[in-house]
């Protein structure tokens, strides 16, 4: 394993600066070639997974693939895993389990999934996932950019701290580049997508989407979910009961994934011209500010100095703030705060603080028009 730095954000913009202009394939090369370290490949084979998995089989059938079999999968799909990585040749094919004890304690009747379904998919899921990727620099996706908004700003190659990175080779391909792809290398279909289901989960959880409904409304649907609880937020994997909550002009939210802030400790950030001015060279949509302490005001100081010194994106602190600071924090420059959730419920949720919400009165940005 590579060492765990603590300027992984800053190695991660290096590596994008110098391989994020390279072609998939190019990507796909530098990767599997050792470029990051020892990296793996995580695949659903499920909708779109052929594409990723045809084009890693070009340069390495023996890389490593990483599969999870949550036991609750589909028949279609388990076959579709052996017929696919038969017909590539990938000889790394892992498939990952949830643990027999972890079983016993956590869903011995094995029906968590209809009580509580994201519990289901942090013990079949989240858990392996974690165990399994403890021995890897990096991993690979197939996330893309036309897949959702929040998606719409990937770089090729993002941090997932403490210690690993993230590439997404196919951040630039859409729906049609995938089929045409496909087409062209008489890449095998998973069988499910002619029977309606452009997205496919555990048969449990799964079910066909109709004409004109979202590519994803079959996932969970009644459930009140969306996402299976593994979430890629400023490039680490959160599960759902560990996303921050964030406090801005709208309120408290749990923090939304997509989001890559440069990430800045209070304690350790600039604070001369010069490295004031090679921050915010980097072009950063969001700047996060870590306060170590909430009576550590050097947090509010830098946010004052990357707004003078010219910062116009989303400014963010992090940390043990308190509600009261969060006035402060505004006149500062801050548009948001991210507290962890059982921060933000020891001082009392929402309630305590929508009645710290007027930033109105305190904002910022009046001053930056101006």
């Amino acid at each position: 394993m590579l060492d765990a730095a603590p300027d992984l954000a800053a190695r991660a913009a290096d590596l994008d600066a110098r391989y994020g202009g390279l072609s998939t394939e190019g990507l796909l090369t530098e990767a599997l070639r050792g470029a990051f370290g020892r990296v793996a490949v995580v695949s659903s084979f499920g909708a779109d997974s052929a594409v990723l998995l045809h084009l890693v089989a070009q340069i390495d059938r023996a890389a490593p693939v990483l599969f999870l079999d949550t036991g609750k999968h589909f028949p279609q799909t388990l076959a579709y895993r052996d017929r696919l990585a038969a017909h590539l040749g990938l000889t790394g094919l892992r498939v990952l389990r949830p643990g027999a004890a972890a079983l016993a304690a956590g869903d011995p009747a094995g029906d968590l999934h209809d009580r509580d379904p994201a519990a289901c998919c942090d013990l079949r899921k989240s858990r392996p996932l974690d165990a399994a990727l403890s021995g890897f620099d990096g991993w690979i996706s197939g996330r893309k950019r036309a897949q959702s908004t929040s998606r719409a700003s990937l770089a090729a190659v993002e941090a997932e701290p403490p210690v690993r990175l993230k590439l997404n080779p196919l951040r630039d391909w859409t729906q049609a580049d995938l089929r045409d792809y496909a087409r062209a290398h008489r890449l095998p279909a998973h069988p499910l997508l002619a029977e309606g289901y452009p997205s496919i989960g555990c048969a449990a959880c799964t079910t066909p989407v109709t004409a004109g409904e979202d590519p994803r409304a079959g996932r969970w649907r009644g459930r009140g979910m969306t996402e299976c609880g593994i979430h890629m937020i400023g490039g680490r994997m959160v599960r759902d009961k560990d996303r921050r909550i964030v406090i801005g002009d709208h309120g408290p939210a749990p923090e939304a994934e997509g989001v890559a802030p440069l990430v800045l400790a209070a304690d350790a950030a600039p604070d001369t011209p010069e490295g004031l001015a090679e921050t915010l060279a980097a072009a950063p949509e969001v700047i996060e500010i870590t306060f170590p302490a909430f009576s550590d005001g050097r947090g509010f100081t830098l946010g004052r100095q990357l707004r003078a010194a010219g910062f116009r994106g989303r400014l963010r602190a992090a940390g043990p703030l308190l509600p009261d600071q969060y006035p402060m924090a505004r006149r500062c420059g801050f548009d948001e705060i991210a507290l962890p959730p059982a921060l933000f419920q020891r001082q009392g949720g929402a309630a305590v603080w929508a009645s710290r919400l007027d930033w109105q009165a305190h904002d910022h940005r009046a001053r930056l028009a101006g």
